[in-house]
């Protein structure tokens, strides 16, 4: 829940454009530093775009993004990144435990010779996701969701305050999108840690998150699940009449017959990605950039 210390996010009026779209618009939102938090929105909405500015790898064009209390920065040692990721080398002989390391001050493949602390590090990241049984074993012998819960250790690397999950459940089937996100919860409530993850589904974000952030257009919607699922809030961020239905503890995102996040879950795995004008596909695996 959110407590009454510093906000792990604020933004100030920020507007975002790329490509000469707006991507986000005179928006304004505040997070709290234990908050769990759903981000979903249409192909394009800035999802993507939202974490690239709270990197510092985005600058608004007016406004204030503030991570932390402080102006956002590249290299921001308290922000845990997991990037969007569709292939994690599988066919390389790398170990678990190295992969991790390699994130260890922003490295990617590179393996840095660590000192006794900073092994330590690693191991405190792996053991925080259950992944000591995978440390020795090699990427190529290991499932989608096992990667990703190396992956998670990497962004996990110093015990960051915030933690960015860029899309983390692409292609996973929906028992191991569950497992993920019961563990981000389960990491995210032990280290009392503000989370952003995004995802083109909310349902399997139900149980776990505090708030919802639905972008589109240009704009933001923050609340409840009640207060920003609805056909109101949602046709002005789709920009047409939306229908929402709850069927069996589930919720559907309609347009007419189409069901608006299904239908942009399987176009995003037909590799037709058409996604934020800041490209989520980021050179840099690992929690920091530099």
């Amino acid at each position: 829940m959110a407590s009454t210390s510093i906000p792990a996010i604020e933004l100030e009026q920020v507007t975002i454009a790329l490509g000469g779209r707006f991507i986000l618009s005179d928006v304004s939102l505040s997070i709290g530093d234990g908050e769990f938090i759903g981000v979903l929105g249409p192909n394009g909405a800035g999802k993507t775009t939202l974490m690239r500015a709270l990197l510092g790898l985005v600058r608004p064009s007016s406004g204030q993004v503030t991570v932390l209390g402080e102006q956002a920065v590249r290299g921001n040692p308290a922000i845990g990144y997991m990037p969007q990721l569709r292939s994690l080398a599988p066919h390389l002989a790398l170990r678990g435990w190295d992969f991790v390391a390699s994130g260890v001050d922003g490295h990617r493949w590179g393996l840095p010779l660590l000192n006794p602390a900073r092994r330590q590090v690693v191991s405190e990241a792996i053991e925080l996701v259950g992944a000591t049984n995978l440390a020795q074993r090699p990427l190529s012998d290991l499932s989608g969701g096992e990667r990703q819960r190396l992956m998670l250790a990497q962004a996990l690397l110093g015990r960051p305050k915030l933690l960015l999950l860029d899309e983390p459940l692409i292609s996973l089937d929906p028992h191991h999108q569950r497992v993920v996100v019961e563990l981000v919860r389960d990491v995210q409530r032990r280290l009392g840690i503000a989370v952003l993850f995004s995802a083109h589904e909310l349902n399997p974000l139900l149980a776990a998150m505090d708030r919802v952030l639905y972008l589109g257009n240009g704009h933001a919607a923050l609340g409840t699940v009640d207060q920003v699922i609805n056909g109101q809030v949602l046709s002005r961020l789709y920009g047409s009449n939306i229908e929402v239905i709850r069927i069996n503890e589930r919720i559907f995102v309609m347009s007419g017959e189409h069901d608006m996040e299904r239908d942009a879950h399987m176009h995003e795995n037909g590799h037709n990605h058409g996604h934020d004008h800041a490209h989520s596909h980021d050179p840099h695996n690992g929690r920091r950039h530099a």
